[in-house]
């Protein structure tokens, strides 16, 4: 998977897209219901930083693979979207089969 610009771009979506969803679903329950902030900081502070490099792997991508505008918008939208980057994932892999 990393072996290509396209399956790099793979690795940081499927990351960011993990890095969200632990955040939504793992630390802001336990942060509202547990009374744990602490769960938000660290986590949110590493979804940051990891979707900082996510967008580096956008642009990154659009120059190796030289695809249309279109498709890094639709990446960076999806990364706003929980599950978003799987489902980009899924059809990302139907693109990098053909």
């Amino acid at each position: 998977m990393l072996k290509t610009a396209l399956g790099r771009f793979r690795f940081m979506g499927l990351l960011d897209g993990s890095s969200l969803v632990i955040l939504l679903f793992i630390a802001m329950p336990l942060k509202y219901w547990f009374d744990i902030p602490k769960a938000v900081t660290v986590f949110g502070t590493l979804h940051g930083y990891i979707f900082l490099v996510y967008l580096i792997a956008i642009v990154y991508a659009q120059f190796a693979v030289r695809w249309p505008f279109r498709f890094t918008i639709g990446a960076i939208i999806s990364a706003f979207i929980p599950f978003g980057n799987f489902v980009l994932d899924s059809r990302l892999k139907k693109l990098q089969a053909n």
